[in-house]
């Protein structure tokens, strides 16, 4: 079906839902409906597949005595169901909103990831929100998932390893495919089930032992459905890729090759996709470029590499490897932007004054040659360190690194002046040895050098976007909305406790509003969490064809232009700018632009969320591997979170794990949902977030990806810091 044709039939979806939408509609027949909307006999095909595709996706429903209406007409709902590992679970929204619990007596056969359609049992209220039965379950939600094989006599069941799923997969012997007990394996669904019956299934493939190395993350991989291999016609065409520039690839672009610049990465990073050049001018001004990798020179739009790199949205950082976008043939080789050699770039040079305002800027396709491949810290240790003996290494490059410092301080002052939130959490490092066994967790180290990267990457990024906003071209926007006015309420009356407020609470916040309480809270014993609380408040980001502003950089004008080698949105991006540089951004080829643009931003969007949640549970998995050494040990943690089931606690190590209410035994306790605490009935302790408490290892395990603790006194753990240095 063309795109012409598709589009016509999802304006007239929208034009049947926005009629049932409007308060003077009543229920009707498809008879009715034909005739208010002067619909042909012959169309009436049309409109009944339109209808059920509304139906489908649970948009519209149709009565008993078929008439068709919106659900919120007879008090229905639909949305897609998350499970929990105890049977009852919640009805996420198509158009976000507050969670509706679903009871387990609820769930009518509904497994995790389930489109459904529910009725509202209980209507929300002050103290609790909205409860809701399932009444009818639209779609099905991923047919194959993974789990561990457990053998009986006569046959087998499969648990999965996303515990949403609150119910083991029924395997008949013959569809066993030789699994035995702890097999890790990939099961397709057969038959769903209903009611209190398990879904059955046959084993799809092996993945290896639950113990054999490599195998828990590659259970990842396939429990999100991660790309692995890339297809054959990509390959193919990846062969006509040349290793080096050619002289004919040089021609037209500004030679830059005598420029001095560096790269300033990670010491593991392959796929450096963006180079520094500074200098400070006469008239006081700094002329910063940022010249990033010229990767839609090799990835032609619509070919192959292309659609796969749509299709991965983002390459992945798993824990134990990297999922790329590209092939590492372009990654790692013609695309990345190694010292030493000429490679095409992107750049982007522009004229910062005192006050770090932009005061000028363009963007031209280049040819470069990297002098230094730098890392951070390298760059920590000549500008913080003082190393005498990389100073000297580095001798022709001061002057360079000192301008960057200046300049970054400068562009940080200001973004901080107009409100700009900057959460300074630790983010987690796990060195593993070659098996993939977890040595050591630690905080990432964020320095001078990473600040200094993080500031060029934004202003260009903005200066970008900007840009192509004034010059109303299709463009992918990375979009930050406004946080939901109720839970920024929620939040102030939280820290009230503490005696912080966020200015314009229930109304219209500004980021500097959580700037402000962001400075305050600075080195207090509740900073840590009061940060993750103001985190929790604020929407995801994402890509989107209108700029709407992000909220938590305070920018009216934000894109992401610098990793096209690692995101598809920024290759998209250089795309546009290049065919605007080459005077072809008219005409056909920009309307061809703008119907792709909302397809790009929807597909990348998704995409990030899906690597996100991949990279967070292989770091999960890694930790409670890690913790495995540590059950009956005794450490310092704080309360990170507080629910109905019990109490999170994180280590300083990052570790985080759960206070389970049952472990809560020396007294009744009882949970106070409004001030995220528990509270002992005859005691009167409290433990709220951020009280830093002392914990005692009872359980990890790195199949549940979860690490359970007990709270102990302060005198237990002296008892074992005093064994400790006895032996």
């Amino acid at each position: 079906m063309s795109t012409e044709k598709i589009e016509t039939l999802e304006k007239r979806k929208q034009t049947l839902l926005d009629m049932m939408k409007h308060p003077s509609y009543v229920p009707m027949k498809i008879k009715e409906i034909a005739i208010l909307l002067q619909i042909p006999l012959s169309d009436r095909n049309e409109l009944e597949l339109l209808l059920g595709e509304l139906i489908k996706e649970g948009k519209i429903i149709r009565t008993k005595r078929g008439k068709f209406a919106i659900p919120q007409t007879y008090n229905l709902i639909a949305g897609t169901f998350q499970g929990h590992p105890k049977g009852f679970g919640f009805l996420i929204l198509d158009e976000g909103g507050k969670d509706i619990f679903i009871p387990a007596s609820g769930v009518n056969g509904a497994l995790h990831k389930d489109r459904v359609m529910c009725r509202i049992t209980r209507p929300e209220t002050n103290e609790k929100r909205a409860e809701a039965e399932i009444i009818e379950i639209l779609n099905r939600g991923p047919e194959s998932l993974v789990g561990t094989y457990q053998e009986s006599q006569n046959f087998g069941f499969v648990v999965p390893d996303d515990q949403k799923y609150a119910r083991d997969i029924f395997i008949p012997k013959k569809m066993a495919k030789g699994a035995v007990t702890g097999h890790k394996v990939l099961v397709q669904i057969t038959d769903w089930a209903e009611e209190r019956r398990n879904p059955e299934g046959k084993i799809l493939s092996i993945l290896g032992h639950v113990n054999d190395p490599g195998v828990d993350i590659l259970s990842i991989i396939y429990q999100y459905d991660l790309p692995q291999e890339f297809p054959i016609e990509v390959m193919q065409e990846i062969e006509s890729i040349p290793t080096e520039v050619s002289d004919k690839e040089k021609r037209g672009r500004t030679d830059l090759r005598d420029v001095q610049m560096v790269t300033i990465d990670g010491e593991d990073a392959k796929d450096l996709d963006d180079a520094i050049s500074i200098e400070k001018l006469d008239n006081g001004m700094y002329r910063l470029g940022v010249h990033i990798a010229d990767v839609t020179h090799y990835v032609k739009d619509k070919h192959p590499l292309d659609k796969e790199a749509l299709e991965r949205g983002t390459s992945i950082y798993l824990v134990d490897r990297v999922i790329p976008m590209l092939p590492h043939k372009l990654s790692n080789g013609i695309c990345s932007l190694n010292a030493g050699v000429e490679r095409l770039a992107l750049t982007c040079m522009m004229d910062i004054d005192h006050n770090g305002n932009v005061q000028s800027h363009q963007i031209m396709e280049t040819l470069i040659k990297i002098d230094e491949r730098m890392s951070y810290t390298q760059v920590k240790k000549i500008l913080v360190d003082e190393d005498i003996e990389l100073k000297e290494r580095y001798k022709d490059f001061l002057a360079m690194f000192e301008n960057m410092r200046d300049l970054a301080a400068l562009l940080r002052k200001k973004r901080m002046k107009r409100g700009s939130i900057d959460f300074d959490f630790e983010e987690t490092k796990v060195i593993l040895d070659k098996e993939g066994t977890p040595l050591d967790i630690k905080p990432y180290d964020r320095n001078v050098a990473t600040r200094i990267i993080e500031e060029f990457m934004l202003i260009c990024n903005e200066t970008i976007a900007e840009d192509y906003y004034w010059q109303e071209k299709p463009f992918v926007f990375r979009s930050h909305e406004d946080p939901d006015p109720e839970k920024v309420l929620a939040l102030t009356e939280f820290i009230n406790n503490f005696g912080y407020n966020i200015k314009g609470a229930g109304q219209k916040v500004h980021p500097k509003d959580f700037q402000k309480v962001l400075e305050t809270i600075q080195d207090t014993a509740e900073e840590n969490i009061i940060s993750h609380l103001l985190l929790r408040s604020m929407k995801q980001a994402r890509y989107t064809p209108e700029c709407t502003g992000h909220f938590g950089l305070a920018a009216r004008y934000y894109c992401h232009f610098t990793s096209p080698i690692r995101r598809y949105p920024d290759l998209q991006i250089h795309r546009i700018i290049k065919a605007n540089l080459h005077g072809e951004l008219k005409g056909k080829k920009e309307a061809s632009f703008a119907e792709r643009m909302p397809e790009v931003c929807k597909q990348s969007s998704l995409r990030e969320r899906r690597a996100e949640e991949a990279e967070r549970e292989t770091i999960k998995l890694k930790k409670a591997e890690y913790m495995e050494q540590y059950v009956g040990q005794i450490f310092t943690g704080v309360i990170t979170g507080t629910t109905s089931w019990g109490i999170y606690v994180e280590l300083p190590n990052t570790v985080e794990g759960l206070v389970h209410v049952n472990e809560m035994a020396d007294d009744y306790y009882i949970y106070d949902e409004p001030g995220h605490r528990w509270i002992g009935e005859h005691t009167k302790q409290i433990y709220r977030l951020g009280d830093k408490v002392y914990v005692q290892v009872l359980k990890a395990d790195k199949i549940l990806r979860s690490v359970d603790f007990r709270l102990v006194s302060e005198e237990e753990f002296t008892k074992q810091e005093g064994q400790i240095e006895e032996e």
